[in-house]
Parts: structure tokens; C-alpha cells; sequence
């Protein structure tokens, strides 16, 4: 009998390597199997790579709708002492809320570079947000939006939540307000990604992220064909030869 929470090819991961540590976080609802394709692009270099899932994510939706954005944090925060036991050096990086979460931590937590990858700056605008503590309880699920997907393979097997826990979107509005609170706290190396045609993120995020850091460095790419989730898209190989290549210069390689 098989007894597991977690859905089937959504558990954590960890790829052992050299002692430069990338920690990968997933994004709102998803899982840390979207980061899979960047995880084994890194492990090509020898990074040693830990793609944690995030509290309340990769079972089921309302074990997301007990968790609180602090709940996020933590779980960020397990990950990275965990990498830390075992490398010398540690990059963060995430997807979309796991962006938001990768720049929480490169204000708090000591690590050499952060990573953003479709990160927004804030929710969508929605007349509906300014309501959302009271829908959340009279409307426990919000539909998502047509996907934006350009790459109809990695579609068919993403693995996600189906909806969005409505109590869960409160905490990202909450989570938001954290990430601005530290942006201007994060003086490592950055480096941002975001599409032309990712309709799931206002336009103006990876800027708005990229001019309210403290950082002396930091890159900005633009990729055009590809949706939200980037690192599984068809500018996946352009972005991950640009991530490697800002590893490598921020990282003393061994």
C-alpha cells in the first residue's frame, strides 16, 4: 500500500556535487518538479543542487490553505542550512513566488547570489484583491487563468495544484508586502529572468525588482519566447548558459 503525501514526481530533490550549492525553490502551487530541468543543466557543472517543497505545497490544496507565508520562509530557510552542511558557497534562486521567496532570503540569510525567475512585484490587478479576506472564506477556490505555455510538452506533465486555495492568495499578498520590505537589504549579485510573454505577472515586475535592490551587481535578461514558467520553456537553454555563467563568475569554481 502505498502510504505517501506527496504527489508522484513532485518530492525534493538533491543532486550532490562540488561545494557550490544552488538551492532552488518552486513557485505558488507548483511543485519541485519545475525546477527539475534547471536542477540537471547545474548538476552538468558540478553544483551540488537542493530543490526544496515549499509547506504546503505537493500534497494537496488544503494543506496549502493551513500554511502562512512565514510557513514559506521557514521552509526556504530549512533548505538553505541544509545545502550549507554540505557546500562552502550557496546561490538561491526561484520561480515566480520561489523568486519572491530566493530575494527574501539574499536580504536575511548569508548567500553569495540570488537568482529571480518570473518573479512579479506584485499580484496581478484584480478589483477583486481589495475583498480577498472575505472571499477566502465564502470562496475557498480561485480558478486559474489560461495558461501561457509555449512549450506543450513540458504542459503535459507539469505538475501543480489545479486551483488556487483563495486563503493562500491573502498569505502571497502578505509575502509581497515582506519582499518589499527587504528588497533594499539585498546587496549580493542578482541576476533576473523574465519573458516577453508571460501573461501571469504584471510587465513591469522584473524592473520594478531589479531598480528597488541595493545591489552594485546586477543583470536583467529578457527571453521572448516563452511563458511563466521560463525554465521549462524554449529559452530554457539560453537562460540556464546565462545562469551558469553568473554562478560561475560570482563563485570561486573548484
Amino acid at each position: 500500500m502505498n502510504s505517501t503525501q506527496t504527489m508522484p514526481t513532485a518530492e525534493p530533490f538533491f543532486i550532490p556535487g562540488s561545494k557550490i550549492g544552488c538551492l532552488l525553490v518552486h513557485g505558488f502551487t507548483g511543485t519541485p518538479k519545475e525546477m527539475r530541468m534547471l536542477a540537471d543543466s547545474l548538476a552538468q557543472e558540478k553544483f551540488t543542487i537542493l530543490a526544496v517543497r515549499l509547506s504546503g505545497h505537493a500534497t494537496s490544496p488544503e494543506d496549502m490553505n493551513r500554511t502562512r507565508w512565514n510557513d514559506w520562509i521557514a521552509s526556504v530557510e530549512d533548505g538553505l542550512n541544509l545545502l550549507k552542511g554540505c557546500t562552502d558557497q550557496q546561490v538561491v534562486m526561484g520561480l515566480s513566488m520561489g523568486g519572491i521567496l530566493s530575494l527574501i532570503a539574499a536580504a536575511r540569510f548569508d548567500v553569495k547570489g540570488v537568482i529571480s525567475f518570473s518573479t512579479p512585484a506584485a499580484l496581478p490587478e484584480d478589483p477583486r484583491l481589495k475583498f480577498l479576506p472575505f472571499f477566502a472564506w465564502l470562496f475557498p477556490r480561485a480558478a486559474k487563468g489560461k495558461p501561457d505555455w509555449q512549450n506543450p510538452a513540458a504542459s503535459k506533465d507539469h505538475a501543480e495544484y489545479s486551483y488556487y486555495p483563495t486563503r493562500s492568495i491573502l498569505q502571497l499578498k502578505k509575502l509581497l508586502t515582506v519582499m518589499h520590505n527587504d528588497l533594499s537589504r539585498v546587496t549580493v549579485p542578482a541576476f533576473f529572468v523574465q519573458s516577453r510573454g508571460d501573461h501571469s505577472i504584471p510587465p513591469d515586475s522584473m524592473d520594478t525588482l531589479f531598480e528597488n535592490i541595493s545591489s552594485i551587481e546586477k543583470t536583467k535578461l529578457w527571453v521572448e519566447n516563452s511563458g511563466h514558467v521560463v525554465i521549462r520553456e524554449p529559452d530554457r537553454e539560453i537562460i540556464f548558459a546565462a545562469v551558469k555563467q553568473f554562478i560561475e563568475r560570482i563563485t570561486s569554481k573548484r
